[in-house]
């Protein structure tokens, strides 16, 4: 242990390390790595998105007062544990939640709020673009959230100067370089993956889409540039250093590495860059990953096609909704622990009502939930209404609630995987879980592993989940001295003596689970149904 803490400082002194920060949807993380890709420093600021006149939002203030946290709460420890103070690291990444809209003018100014992924407001765009194009436009995508502003004709457009998501955001923040990585970059619009960059044809014909507005601007000039994993895409600015480090320790000239979606930094955490490998993001939403072999036989509503940080072919099933209506049951049981004179940490209810799901009958006893906290663009919900249902017959109790709780969660990812699984025959070798439900063990996997009934690994690596992807992504920018690719780099180096957890589908477990999906799609009408009354 002396020895590596001395190897640490040293690498701390010598700028011989990586830094990471990862905006995710319900926390900001900074996490430093040595050149042996070991985590030696972590910092964190916890954040919400708020629902502000419509639309789900995250304010320009909270953005830089959480990397500004993050970052020093990561020095701090640091300077507790090594006795080093901060003055330059090896490289940079940033990454955060993938798509949204964020929109400027030629001075800086952001034009409107922030509009995050959650949104789903753009579904009149969303569907014309699919149609135009002939290649699915997801709601949540910069360019479905900029055509919908365009046919809203909102005030802004004529004076727009660039558009980017969040990672591209903070990225030009700091090193005034308007870019963005890939993987990010295809969650803004779709890429041509023979030249690695946007799909010029689908460019052309945006324009022409257009046209007739006459604004001073053509789609390309406002995008942001892309860059491919290993490249480097900047330099931190002396300007860019006083707002990332407010004791202006941290000195400029770091290189930076392309700014990534947590979609791409999420496959590199989990290895899973390879072709018919994947993996499963939990969190706010939930999103699965399969690297394709080939092409997708048609265009599903269900499925994106993104692309791993070095630009190969992504099928992705992104739900909205996952773990905050769990959350919000979480927090009802402390409530009551609490009134009942009982005080619990969060870690250890988690592990106690989460391992009472194991206890549950198959199907979680005939309950039905859905965890809609916001719409859902796969099952066709615009508005987000929480709903948990019983009958007189069914088995309620403790740990049948839990189970349908977390089968919920996955509800609306089961539809979508059942498309490539089912229909379209994607081969996948692989799936890797990261995300605070696996924080714990057994009980998240076990529930994946039925709703997709294939193994589901967990890495030791991925605690500090998207953060230290990328990192990894910053230490391969300025370390991969032997030109090799992505995929060799981790296989090679990073993840060459990692260890991981894999549980293989239960059938108990997996009949359960088709038994509550099948309960779940006929209820779905009824759950439209009750949104519209209420809000009528």
């Amino acid at each position: 242990m002396k020895n590596n803490r001395a190897n640490a400082k040293q690498d701390i002194v010598e700028g011989a390390t990586s830094l990471g920060i990862e905006f995710g949807s319900t926390r900001i993380k900074a996490v430093l790595i040595n050149n042996r890709f070991e985590t030696i420093a972590t910092g964190s600021y916890e954040w919400e998105n708020l629902l502000e006149d419509g639309y789900w939002t995250y304010n320009l203030v909270d953005i830089i007062t959480g990397l500004q946290t993050a970052y020093s709460e990561m020095k701090q420890e640091v300077e507790r544990n090594y006795g080093v103070t901060i003055r330059t690291v090896g490289s940079i990444g940033f990454s955060a939640m993938m798509h949204g809209y964020l929109a400027f003018d030629h001075t800086g100014e952001l034009l409107v709020p922030f509009r995050t992924w959650r949104n789903t407001t753009t579904s009149t765009a969303a569907k014309k673009l699919t149609d135009v194009f002939q290649f699915n436009i997801p709601e949540r995508w910069s360019i479905a959230h900029l055509y919908q502003a365009i046919w809203n004709n909102e005030q802004h457009i004529p004076r727009i100067d660039h558009i980017t998501t969040l990672s591209g955001y903070i990225h030009w923040l700091l090193t005034g370089q308007k870019v963005i990585g890939i993987g990010d970059a295809s969650g803004m619009f779709p890429i041509d993956e023979t030249t690695q960059d946007y799909n010029e044809s689908m460019i052309e014909q945006f324009d022409a889409l257009i046209a007739a507005k006459e604004y001073p601007w053509k789609l390309k000039d406002i995008l942001p540039k892309v860059a491919i994993a290993g490249e480097q895409a900047g330099k931190l600015t002396e300007i860019g250093a006083k707002i990332l480090d407010r004791s202006r320790n941290l000195q400029p000239g770091i290189p930076l590495c392309p700014p990534e979606g947590d979609a791409g930094t999420g496959m590199v955490a989990t290895n899973s860059v390879k072709k018919r490998t994947g993996n499963v993001s939990v969190g706010t939403s939930v999103f699965a990953m399969i690297v394709l072999e080939k092409d997708l036989s048609a265009v599903y509503p269900e499925i994106d096609i993104v692309t791993t940080p070095d630009g190969s072919p992504v099928a992705m099933v992104h739900a909205n909704n996952c773990t905050s209506d769990l959350n919000a049951w979480m927090r009802l049981f402390r409530e009551f622990s609490e009134a009942m004179g009982q005080k619990v940490e969060m870690d250890k209810l988690f592990h106690v009502l989460l391992n009472a799901s194991l206890k549950a009958d198959a199907d979680g006893g005939g309950l039905l939930s859905y965890g809609y906290f916001s719409g859902e663009n796969i099952t066709g919900l615009e508005s987000g209404r929480p709903l948990f249902v019983r009958s007189p017959e069914s088995n309620f109790n403790l740990a049948n609630f839990m189970r349908v709780h977390l089968f919920t969660a996955f509800g609306a990812l089961k539809i979508g995987m059942d498309i490539l699984t089912q229909q379209e025959n994607v081969a996948i070798d692989s799936i890797l879980g990261h995300g605070g439900l696996f924080k714990t063990p057994v009980v998240g996997q076990k529930i994946v592993a039925a709703a997709m009934n294939t193994p589901v690994s967990v890495m030791d690596t991925a605690g500090d989940g998207g953060a230290w992807g990328i990192a990894i992504l910053a230490s391969y920018m300025l370390n991969n001295n032997e030109n090799d690719s992505l995929e060799e780099y981790l296989d090679k180096r990073v993840f060459k003596e990692v260890d991981k957890q894999t549980i293989y589908p239960d059938r108990f477990d997996v009949e359960g689970f088709e038994e509550f999906i099948e309960r779940y799609k006929k209820g779905l009408a009824i759950e439209k149904a009750a949104i519209e009354n209420l809000i009528h």
